[in-house]
């Protein structure tokens, strides 16, 4: 197993810091697996459509083509076909955004994050997938986290024609079925925690964030269920940092850390 840390978007939020969509492309042997995909080549040929004017002036993504995950794929020497499952965190658009790119990749996500989106959506959910017509008609693998729990958090283990090394890890709050995603890398897990948290700093045992994210931050459906979770990170943090490296979407000092370990 292999991985590499890509940024998907660069995002530019007002009054916040500069952000980024950190994704793991990762080398399973005989095949790729993306987490998260990021802001794709339709994000950026169709903004007005799948973005909206909206969230485009709130987060001012740079909207690059190189940040496209499959633009990183072909960038590495890899053949974009060889990318073959893609497990979400969530189905906010700059998660979800690039897997239209890879249209015969597996999808892998909780049902509880299908239902909000697409079948029996709340006010607030059609609101926040309202760009994500699309995405309709797209084949999900859906997963009840029910399975044995993972250092207390609920999961799911056994991703179809995925190994072992891969688990969904239950973090709702931010959206209904939003998720972690962790991986075994040698003796260490990698636990991408997708939008549980902003700000590297959250992480602490005294949790510190810039003001400005932490009313981004409740841009959310489950505010009590998200800072509950972030609780929860922040003890696996303290009792198992030995055994599992934490870091979320957004924050370039956790992704910029990734980098230089993976380089190193």
């Amino acid at each position: 197993m292999r991985v590499h840390h890509l940024n998907c978007a660069t995002l530019r939020p007002l009054a916040a810091p500069e952000m980024v969509s950190h994704c793991l492309l990762v080398e399973t042997g005989s095949e790729l697996v993306l987490v998260d995909a990021g802001f794709g080549t339709g994000d950026i040929e169709r903004s007005r459509e799948r973005l909206g004017s909206s969230l485009k002036f709130v987060l001012r993504p740079s909207l690059e083509r190189s940040e496209t995950a499959i633009e990183q794929v072909r960038g590495l020497g890899f053949d974009p076909k060889d990318v073959r499952h893609v497990i979400l965190t969530h189905l906010d658009v700059d998660h979800v955004g690039g897997v239209s790119d890879f249209p015969w990749a597996r999808l892998h996500v909780t049902r509880d994050e299908v239902v909000g989106a697409f079948e029996k959506p709340t006010a607030a959910e059609r609101a926040r997938f309202k760009g994500l017509g699309w995405a309709r008609d797209l084949t999900f693998s859906t997963y009840e986290p029910n399975g044995e729990p993972w250092l207390g958090f609920r999961c799911v283990r056994g991703l179809e024609g995925l190994p072992a090394e891969f688990l969904l890890v239950s973090l709702p709050g931010h959206t209904r079925g939003h998720a972690g995603v962790a991986v075994q890398v040698a003796e260490r897990w990698l636990l991408h925690c997708g939008d549980a948290y902003f700000y590297h700093a959250e992480m602490q045992p005294e949790p510190k964030r810039p003001w400005a994210l932490s009313l981004f931050q409740r841009f959310c459906i489950d505010d009590a269920a998200r800072r509950r979770h972030q609780a929860k990170l922040r003890e696996l943090v303290q009792s198992h940092g030995d055994e599992v490296r934490v870091f979320c979407t957004h924050d370039q000092h956790e992704y910029q850390a990734a980098r230089g370990r993976a380089a190193g």
